[in-house]
């Protein structure tokens, strides 16, 4: 049976644009409108602190040499094209999967775009609780953290599988 593009997983591309777009914005609204390390409180536990990260996600690797910028470019544009190879694979019906899939390719995207303009991938999203900080992250970095968890639950917790084509 012929499959049309609009029956496997690739029309949840539209996710990763969303995703990117607000994840560019954000960055520059923060660049715009921050000084490198400058702070601001939004609530309780969350600050806006400008700044920029030369590794990966929450700054792991970030005092290596600048090797890392073209590693992490390289696992960037390998991850987003296995996972659009594994979307053209499944069915559009396996949302979840998807969705996620989706996620993870526009926060890869998103701080493929930061390294290759920048140099370095800006960071603003300041969690805290008391003096505990986590290591400051932003939109692209959620959005892949997201994608993930909510793949490894759904391998824990749904058993329903529509990776392959459905004839």
């Amino acid at each position: 049976m012929h499959r049309t593009l609009i029956s496997t997983g690739i029309p949840w591309l539209w996710l990763t644009l969303i995703i990117l777009a607000i994840d560019i914005r954000s960055k520059q609204w923060v660049m715009t409108n921050f000084e490198l390390g400058e702070s601001v409180s939004v609530i309780p536990f969350i600050n806006i602190f400008y700044t920029q990260n030369p590794g990966a996600a929450f700054n792991f690797l970030a005092d290596q040499s600048s090797w890392n910028l073209w590693v992490f470019t390289l696992i960037a544009v390998i991850i987003s094209v296995i996972l659009l190879v594994t979307m053209y694979r499944s069915n559009y019906r396996a949302s979840i999967t998807n969705i996620s899939y989706a996620m993870i390719i526009g926060g890869a995207l998103g701080n493929l775009f930061d390294r290759i303009k920048h140099g370095v991938v800006i960071d603003f999203i300041d969690f805290y609780v008391n003096s505990w900080h986590w290591p400051t992250f932003n939109i692209a970095d959620l959005s892949i953290c997201l994608g993930a968890a909510i793949i490894v639950r759904k391998s824990f917790f749904h058993t329903t599988n529509y990776s392959k084509t459905q004839g």
